[in-house]
């Protein structure tokens, strides 16, 4: 797998999509309305942190050089 490929599977992997759950939170009754506002607030601000860590972190990680490697799991 070359850099530009791992880099985009780990990317995929860490966001969560947390807004997938916001049609089933508006459905919600009345008085749980503050529910949509928490998932909404809480998936921007997670994510977008996350986000800017992970362009810090991932290219530091992966090396763009050489291909990545991956390792196969010993069986018993």
């Amino acid at each position: 797998m070359d850099a530009a490929s791992a880099k985009a599977v780990i990317f995929s992997g860490v966001t969560r999509n947390s807004l997938v759950v916001l049609p089933l939170v508006l459905a919600l009754p009345e008085p749980l309305a503050l529910v949509s506002l928490v998932v909404v607030t809480q998936t921007s601000l997670v994510e977008l942190i996350g986000m800017v860590a992970y362009v810090k972190i991932v290219p530091w990680i992966i090396m763009t050089d050489r291909p990545l490697q991956l390792s196969r799991i010993p069986s018993p």
